[in-house]
């Protein structure tokens, strides 16, 4: 995932090890001997040591994860869910611990988005167009539009959207040779718009 502990700042699996680990899951020996190695279990967070010395969680190694509030989010079905949208050219559906609501980098669907403009009289290029905050709002709702036709629940309707007009590519690593997403990489990426989704969808300055 492009994490290391031995970089100057130490990011990686967080495993754990001693005499209060629980000894293996119920019945289900194969699954204990996948999370517990040599004694040390594999907790599938990702954490970052902060220079007060604590430790933060800032990814999962599987792509879900858990809201604030605990409710459990499978991010590659809900992304397959919202690119149903005829909008949508690709999306990418971000959500962490430490908030209650989903975000999302979306790739519009170029024709859709220019014809959306000339109907309302919206000026602009293809990329001015994408950081207008009715464009966005658009696309925001009907990207919820679709996630309620396909009975997606409350916490998995998005907040926020950046529109991107750069297509998702390798040459920034940002998905791989089979078109898969790089989460890692794309929130490194757009970490500052990721930033700025929280604090507008939350009412505050970024």
């Amino acid at each position: 995932m492009g994490y290391d502990a031995l970089s100057r700042v130490p990011r990686g699996e967080i495993c754990l090890r001693g005499t209060t680990l629980f000894s293996g899951y119920h019945k289900r020996q194969e699954l204990t001997e996948d999370v517990v190695v040599d004694g040390w279990f594999h907790t599938g967070d990702i954490g970052e040591w902060q220079p007060n010395g604590a430790m933060k969680i800032i990814d999962r190694k599987k792509n879900i994860f858990k809201l604030s509030q605990g409710e459990y989010v499978a991010v590659e079905s809900i992304e397959s869910t919202y690119s149903r949208c005829s909008l949508v050219t690709s999306i990418w559906v971000y959500g962490n611990s430490f908030e209650s609501f989903l975000v999302a980098v979306v790739v519009p669907e170029r024709k859709a988005l220019e014809d959306w403009a000339a109907n309302n009289e919206v000026k602009g290029d293809f990329k001015s167009l994408c950081s207008n905050l009715k464009a966005r709002k658009y696309f925001l709702d009907e990207l919820n539009g679709t996630a309620k036709r396909y009975s997606l629940r409350g916490f998995e309707m998005l907040r926020a959207v950046h529109l991107e007009p750069i297509p998702f590519d390798i040459d920034r690593e940002l998905i791989t040779p089979t078109f898969k997403l790089k989460r890692p990489q794309l929130l490194n990426y757009y970490k500052d718009y990721i930033d700025k989704l929280y604090s507008e969808a939350k009412g505050t300055k970024a």
